[in-house]
């Protein structure tokens, strides 16, 4: 190394120090003052916030060029309190207009600052007269021209109070960076912040902000992303006279019931609103979103249609959607009509609270839909909910091979669901109709159906017992299953005391059929029960318990003769127990009466309750493969009975 080069060197060196030893001690020359006075007026000129500083203040030149300003309230001067409170501010200063006693801040930290937004009955901001001022001191020609582009938050605080809506929120744990407009027209902000116990990720940037803040359009592009939720918006943003976003919304959730809780909103039931999906273009006018060609999925259930959500008093959602195919079977299944591995009605209370959370008016068709086991053809359904009324109209659907049209009424009075429903199905299959909608599973062939109820209670069991209305069945060739009633009256014509032996199989089919119930508390009244066939007539009377599930109905048999004469054979019998395997019990009277040999046994004997015991006798030697025998039985009797095969 040449003696040039070290001269060089340390001349440098001595140079860097008195550099140094400059810079540090200007932070001891810096009239605090002044550089308040500085930071002020360009904070002021960046945000039209005016700054007031109740605590120390703090100067550094090296080895960090800085102002801390400790307690500050920002806020709108005369035209309002603070309307943010920050313990420390701190604005860095660009080194080389320093060294000149100039004081340029290149970027903004506020740590733990507490932001307040209120909005008033009439919907007035304490902001707006802010904003209007921000876009004063930001037009070109101003004459404090902004000079720095960042603000950075750090641990915020942010709490919003709308007291029209009586609605308080809090967002805490912020952490975001402002890219503020000083030398391109955008803005921008990206970071963190905590909001119902959740951490979001989101970012937010405004093609032209001097523009937006005073109304006019601009571009706008927005992200959001936590754990129940994420969207995005990509339009536009204007707000003349009120509120103006154009654009595309996208969202998707893994568990819309849980972005439902995190959004404030309980949905119904506790089964379905799984995955979602959305993508619309969206139209949002003040408090009205309006979404066209929506697309959404729910469940792996994919509909199209539009959408309108008004957000007032009560947030109100109107949709019509088309979908190829639904299944409904999540939802439905939170209703559970019969205790589970029971034959009993279930008896857990309703929860009718989210009935008065929201006010939907839903129209919703589709080319398939499935519903647990049943499956719909062409389907187009309405659902209209407000002020905690449920209104479900069916305006056609192709069910059970037929036709149903019909509406559904739930209302909630305190704590009692009050339900009236009217339903026509045309020409279904009566097996699969009345299996699935009442649990009997005897009855084949087509026919219609007409059902007028309504019923109140609690639960499941509440709403059995208070059932009022009416229900009318037609059919026309189909069978009762599981019954012969045609084999059965032949043998008994042939061998009255035979016994009813195995007639628990087979079939008996019918040419007509009508049932007419009318129901009141519960209790099901047979107007009119009669089954007409090719072989054998059937009419009923009696009543069914709905709350019990049980049967308890008398009857006559008849056999049908082959040319228009009276009955060759009738037979009364009694029908008792539970709906889903009732037991039929024949009446003995009269088939002992027309056995040859028993008839006149029993005529023989006058005193009654000596008769009674020769008929119950005869009834156990001739009900069962196994009759005990009769403790006291007179001889004449025993030989009687066994007398009776031969003379049949």
């Amino acid at each position: 190394m040449t003696r040039g080069t070290k001269r060089l060197g340390l001349l440098l060196a001595a140079l860097l120090g008195v550099v140094v030893a400059g810079l540090a001690g200007t932070s001891w020359l810096v009239n605090r003052d002044v550089v308040r006075e500085a930071v002020e007026r360009q904070i002021r000129a960046a945000t039209g916030l005016e700054l007031r500083s109740y605590g120390a203040i703090d100067v550094s030149v090296f080895p960090a060029s800085y102002v801390a300003m400790h307690d500050v309230a920002l806020g709108g001067g005369d035209e309002g309190g603070p309307s943010l409170n920050v313990e420390t501010l701190q604005a860095n200063l660009r080194l080389l207009p320093l060294l000149m006693q100039r004081f340029q801040i290149a970027d903004v930290l506020l740590y733990v600052p507490h932001i307040t937004v209120t909005r008033d009955a009439s919907g007035r901001s304490n902001w707006s007269a802010l904003i209007g001022r921000l876009s004063r001191t930001m037009k070109p020609g101003s004459s404090d021209p902004i000079s720095f582009s960042e603000i950075r938050i750090s641990d915020g605080l942010l709490t919003y109070k709308d007291e029209a809506s009586d609605i308080t929120e809090t967002v805490s744990k912020i952490d975001v960076s402002l890219a503020w407009p000083s030398i391109s027209k955008s803005f921008a902000a990206t970071g963190q912040f905590d909001w119902r116990g959740q951490r979001v990720d989101g970012s937010v940037s405004v093609s032209d902000f001097l523009a937006a803040l005073e109304g006019d359009k601009s571009g706008l592009k927005a992200r959001m992303s936590a754990a129940p939720l994420k969207f995005a918006f990509d339009g536009t943003i204007s707000n003349r006279a009120s509120l103006l976003l154009e654009g595309t919304l996208t969202a998707d959730s893994g568990s819309l019931r849980n972005a439902l809780r995190w959004a404030g909103r309980e949905p119904p039931g506790t089964g379905g609103f799984g995955r979602f999906a959305l993508r619309a273009r969206t139209n949002v006018v003040g408090s009205s979103i309006a979404l066209t060609n929506v697309n959404v999925e729910v469940d792996g259930n994919v509909a199209e249609g539009v959408m309108t959500i008004t957000n007032g008093e009560r947030q109100h959602l109107q949709a019509t959607l088309a979908a190829e195919a639904l299944d409904l079977t999540p939802y439905i299944n939170t209703v559970r009509l019969l205790a589970s591995g029971a034959r009993d009605w279930n008896r857990q209370l309703f929860d009718t609270s989210t009935l008065s959370a929201t006010d939907l008016d839903v129209r919703l068709s589709a080319a398939r839909v499935m519903v647990g086991s049943s499956k719909l053809g062409r389907t187009a359904i309405g659902a209209n909910l407000r002020n905690g009324t449920l209104a479900l109209s069916v305006g056609e659907a192709q069910v059970f091979d037929g036709i149903a049209k019909g509406s559904l009424v739930v209302a909630r009075s305190d704590n009692l669901a009050d339900i009236k429903t009217q339903f026509q199905f045309t020409d279904v299959d009566l097996e699969a109709c009345v299996k699935e909608l009442f649990g009997v599973t005897k009855l084949s062939g087509r026919g219609d159906l007409k059902i007028a109820l309504e019923a109140s209670g609690s639960s499941p069991f509440g709403l059995a017992q208070s059932l009022d209305g009416t229900a009318t069945l037609t059919g026309a060739n189909g069978a009762l299953n599981g019954f012969n009633i045609e084999q059965l009256l032949h043998r008994l014509e042939r061998r009255p005391l035979s016994g009813g032996g195995n007639f628990r199989s087979g079939k008996t089919p019918f040419d007509n059929i009508k049932i007419a119930m009318r129901f009141n508390e519960g209790i099901a009244t047979a107007e009119e029960i009669l089954i007409d066939g090719p072989g054998a007539r059937l009419r009923l009377s009696g009543t069914a318990s709905v709350p019990a599930r049980e049967f308890d109905l008398k009857g006559v048999a008849s056999l049908v003769p082959k040319a228009d004469a009276p009955p060759s054979f009738e037979l009364p019998f009694v029908i008792q127990g539970p709906w889903d395997d009732p037991l039929i019990f024949p009446d003995s009277d009269s088939l002992i009466r027309r056995s040859p040999a028993t008839a006149p046994l029993l005529d023989a004997v006058r005193d009654r309750r000596t008769r009674d015991a020769v008929r119950a006798v005869i009834e156990r030697l001739t009900s069962g493969p196994k009759p005990a025998a009769p403790a006291a039985v007179a001889p004449s009797q025993s030989s009687a009975a066994p007398a009776e095969p031969s003379a049949d």
